[in-house]
């Protein structure tokens, strides 16, 4: 029977309550792998998982569980290995970084932060502040719209200087919010977003962290600032290229 993991913590680290239920219907009872100072959170793993809300719901609630006497490395949902003898295995061989990152994320949360524009509101800052844009725009306006070719001049112009705010507004967001972090993971690029960011926080600053976004969302008001948190570190398990110098923070992605 393969396993399903969870978790990995300490071994001193309490064992999760009794009869704690995993994934899978019926779900499948939550028992502990010990392997020198580390300890895997683990169950049996049904057959053909799949992401459903009800064994998503549920990989969170161990997590939780789990976490609320101390730090927990968060596996992703849908990780499996093929028997326990395969868990233990890899925490024998991987012990030191695993205590390591239990040590560096004890008493730390993570936040996601996607960041779009309000098209509206972008075109307006990207008017105000083109001359060359706004010249265009009005002359096309008096000529009565203007000729095909001028107003496919505008457009490009427009979507240039659009693009162009992407990546200033995606750095000023990022730098912002870096300064109350202990790390951040970038996500990888996607159409849908600007930017895609987890930050490492220490949960007493939590509340620093979000009153920096409100103060975001205030500055920058052409932008739809999104924030998903607090969760547990997913994206810090594995060190990341994009944490702070002198950190030793690091992670996996966010589970959204």
């Amino acid at each position: 029977m393969s396993t399903y993991v969870y978790g990995i913590t300490a071994a001193s680290h309490p064992s999760p309550p009794e009869g704690l239920g995993g994934v899978g219907d019926p779900p499948r009872p939550v028992r502990i792998l010990e392997v020198g100072e580390l300890a895997a959170v683990v169950s049996e793993a049904p057959e053909g998982l799949r992401p459903k809300r009800k064994d998503l719901l549920a990989h969170q609630n161990v997590l939780s569980e789990a976490g609320a006497d101390g730090c927990v490395l968060p596996m992703r949902f849908g990780s499996v290995a093929p028997d326990d003898d395969a868990v233990t295995g890899v925490l024998a061989e991987r012990a030191d970084h695993y205590s390591e990152r239990l040590r560096t994320l004890d008493g730390k949360v993570e936040y996601n932060v996607k960041v779009t524009h309000d098209e509206e509101a972008v075109l307006h800052r990207v008017m105000s502040e083109n001359p060359q844009v706004r010249a265009l725009a009005e002359a096309n306006r008096q000529a009565g719209g203007g000729s095909y070719e001028q107003k496919l001049k505008l457009g490009e112009m427009v979507v240039a200087a659009v693009k162009a705010r992407e990546g200033e507004d995606a750095a000023a967001v990022q730098q912002a919010l870096e300064r109350v972090t202990d790390a951040i993971s970038v996500g990888p690029e996607s159409t849908g977003w600007l930017a895609n960011v987890s930050f490492l926080v220490e949960r007493d600053q939590a509340a620093e962290f979000l009153n920096e976004v409100e103060q975001v969302r205030t500055s920058l008001p052409h932008l739809d600032v999104r924030v998903n948190g607090p969760l547990p570190p997913y994206s810090f398990v594995e060190p990341g290229p994009a944490e702070h110098a002198g950190s030793t923070a690091g992670p996996g992605r966010a589970e959204e």
